[in-house]
């Protein structure tokens, strides 16, 4: 059936009832889906010959002999094979989207580093030419780390489409609302939601509100997965049922259409004659996924002491390392703090991950002032950092009765990479050259005699 909401020629599967119309729920599910009845062969994967003249091909996320449990992998039943979307490639440039290593050495990534938030220029930017890379950490060659970016977004993509080889993209909306109209179905996006576009999968991305502002995590590892929650049980942080993989959807145009493909850290593109977003069904694991950070149930002490940040894990990616992640993504969200005797923000630490954090909207309990909406930080791995004074002896001070933190939504981007400053985060006029002045003013106590000071 043909949607009015949707992208012109689109055509979408049969709306699931309920609340999230065009979506599909779980996390790693196998799903199924067609947009045309019978379009979706089977008890077999590779007829001889398809329903609608269609073309089987699979996508494969992992190797072919990776682990029943790991193994993701989708059968397409498009208009096209995938080769008609690409022709001869042109190298092209990108000038502000990085990848790893991108080391310049005359830029000091050592330290703690807090940015104010991007403004939208006036300039058309679209999802690609409107990227801006923050931090790299690793190599996109050996498949390892990760880049942060900001997305600066006011221009929708028109007969535009774009994959990445290099891979999966964690998306952070911070202001505005976007529309990825991808092979596999149509994913709406808007703040206080995210989104991973796995690798190698198709799209183009349409400005439903603008201007769009937000955080990418390029994950050149292992896939996000849901952390394993060991003694916490079945049963809270981000539940399956609560992400949203879109039902299929296609378009059947033929329109002189652009192909940019992002591989080993350069960009190319091809001219081709059609919508490539041509998958009348498909079934499988590796697909396209959005997920309500409202929904994610976070956990914490009920009587002392501060638990280690890592219970607020979203998502993590492995390494190969058992508890060490490539990349964890950790929420900081509305929730009661109860904690007896306790100092309940962040404490101080250093430790052998290296943190970027960004704040969605709201306060930020360890930073009061300073790391507003819209705003990043960096603490590289082994660099001390904590809450400011302000923070420190508001916490130290107040009386501890159950209290609400409200209207804060903050995350982080964590990997065990040393992440690395590009050229536009040295250089941007967003950088707050005064950051570590927040530590400044915090005082000695120590005066030698027992009892708390």
């Amino acid at each position: 059936m043909t949607s009015h909401s949707l992208p012109k020629g689109m055509i979408r599967a049969a709306s699931i009832a309920g609340p999230h119309e065009g979506y599909m729920p779980g996390f790693g599910n196998d799903f199924e889906t067609e947009a045309l009845p019978g379009a979706l062969p089977q008890g077999m994967n590779s007829p001889q010959k398809c329903n609608y003249g269609l073309y089987g091909e699979q996508l494969s996320g992992t190797a072919f002999t990776a682990p029943g449990h790991q193994n993701e992998r989708t059968w397409c039943y498009r208009i096209r094979p995938s080769v008609k979307h690409t022709h001869r490639f042109r190298k092209i440039d990108v000038p502000l989207w990085k990848s790893a290593p991108c080391i310049d050495p005359d830029i000091v990534s050592l330290g703690q580093y807090r940015w104010d938030p991007l403004p939208v220029p006036d300039e058309p930017l679209t999802w690609i030419t409107g990227m801006r890379t923050m931090t790299t950490a690793g190599d996109v060659n050996t498949q390892t780390g990760m880049a942060s970016h900001m997305y600066l977004v006011n221009t929708s993509m028109r007969d535009e489409y774009f994959f990445s080889a290099d891979g999966e993209l964690l998306v952070v909306p911070q202001e505005g609302r976007l529309r990825f109209c991808t092979e596999l179905g149509i994913i709406d996006l808007e703040p206080k939601e995210i989104a991973i576009l796995p690798r190698g999968l198709v799209y183009r991305v349409e400005v439903l509100e603008g201007p769009a502002r937000g955080f990418v995590c390029e994950n050149y590892g292992q896939k996000f997965q849901l952390p394993g929650r060991g003694p916490i049980g079945a049963n809270c942080m981000a539940n399956r049922r609560d992400f949203k993989t879109p039902v299929a959807a296609f378009e059947d145009r033929e329109v002189p259409s652009t192909v940019t493909v992002k591989w080993c850290g350069q960009f190319h593109e091809t001219k081709i004659g059609h919508s490539p977003l041509d998958v009348v069904a498909w079934h499988g694991n590796y697909a396209p996924v959005k997920y309500d950070l409202r929904t994610y149930c976070p956990v914490g002490a009920i009587l002392f002491d501060h638990p280690d940040p890592s219970i607020f894990t979203v998502l993590t990616a492995p390494s190969g390392v058992e508890g060490t992640a490539n990349i964890d993504f950790v929420l900081f969200r509305e929730r009661w703090m109860v904690a007896e005797n306790t100092f309940r923000p962040p404490w101080y630490h250093k430790n052998v991950m290296s943190e970027l954090m960004g704040n969605i909207y709201g306060v930020y309990d360890a930073k009061p002032k300073g790391f507003v909406p819209g705003g990043m930080s960096l603490h590289n791995c082994m660099l001390p950092h904590g809450p400011d004074k302000t923070a420190f002896e508001g916490a130290s001070n107040a009386a501890l009765k159950p209290e609400k933190l409200e209207d804060t939504m903050s995350f982080m981007f964590e990997t065990r990479f040393p992440q690395h400053l590009t050229p536009f985060a040295a250089q941007a006029g967003h950088l707050q050259e005064d950051y570590i002045d927040c530590w400044g003013s915090l005082e000695k106590k120590f005066d030698g005699t027992p009892g708390v000071k």
